[in-house]
């Protein structure tokens, strides 16, 4: 699998920014059941042969794994004779990828945004209603490496990242699908604001971003309307 051989490798690989190693498996796993043409039902491994394969740690392993599991992209099977396999792509599934590919087309990131926009608060309040531990500790977590960016890049897929996450609390599962569908296109047509202005336009994305992640985290409705609709109106 590439640039993951070996554990000493570094934390990202050219063209890949500032990707965690978890993310970076789940990408080389996704190209790999892709490329290798794997339908429904087929094996993929077990996390023991990813570990044994790429030399990561269980938590790395664990965590590329339940990223693709979120996605609709691998099912897990415990047990004897399970493993990881093949997710059959249901419709939700099927109608992210659908909307990937209709972003592609010129003219349609302005459509992209709105409807991104429109879904925010929706996704977000969903967040609020059904934010665990572990949920608030990833978005903190995330939120860090938003703060810790060193460039206009990492600081965007910082911020998709993020948003990604929280998405996966959201219980609305058709929404859930029609929103992330939107934010890798986005991600990558978002201009670069000049070096004058960037460094203060960051520091309020991040502020915007840090008091939506805590509104999710108290629970607090309200707070998160409030900072869904600084969110869609701060430029």
């Amino acid at each position: 699998m590439p640039y993951l051989s070996s554990p000493g490798q570094p934390a990202s690989a050219p063209g890949q920014g500032a990707l965690t190693r978890a993310e970076r498996l789940a990408a080389a796993l996704d190209d790999r059941i892709r490329s290798r043409g794997l339908t429904p039902g087929e094996p993929v491994g077990t996390l023991e042969s990813l570990r044994a394969e790429t030399g990561l740690g269980y938590a790395t392993v664990s965590e590329a794994v339940r990223l693709l599991r979120d996605r609709g992209v691998l099912e897990i099977r415990p047990g004897r004779g399970g493993g990881l396999f093949v997710a059959d792509p249901g419709p939700v599934v099927r109608l992210r990828h659908t909307l990937l590919g209709v972003a592609e087309e010129p003219g349609t990131v302005a459509d992209a945004i709105e409807l991104r926009d429109h879904l925010e608060e929706l996704i977000d309040v969903g967040a609020a209603r059904h934010r665990t531990r572990r949920d608030v500790a990833d978005l903190r977590r995330l939120l860090r490496r938003l703060r810790a960016a060193p460039g206009w890049d990492a600081f965007v897929r910082a911020n998709w990242a993020l948003h990604e996450r929280i998405a996966a609390i959201s219980p609305n599962a058709m929404a859930r699908a029609v929103y992330t569908g939107t934010l890798g296109h986005l991600g990558a047509t978002f201009p670069s604001p000049d070096d004058a202005a960037g460094a203060g336009y960051r520091e309020q994305r991040y502020q915007v971003h840090a008091d939506l992640v805590e509104a999710i985290a108290a629970g607090d409705e309200n707070a998160v309307r409030a900072a869904v609709a600084r969110h869609n109106t701060t430029t």
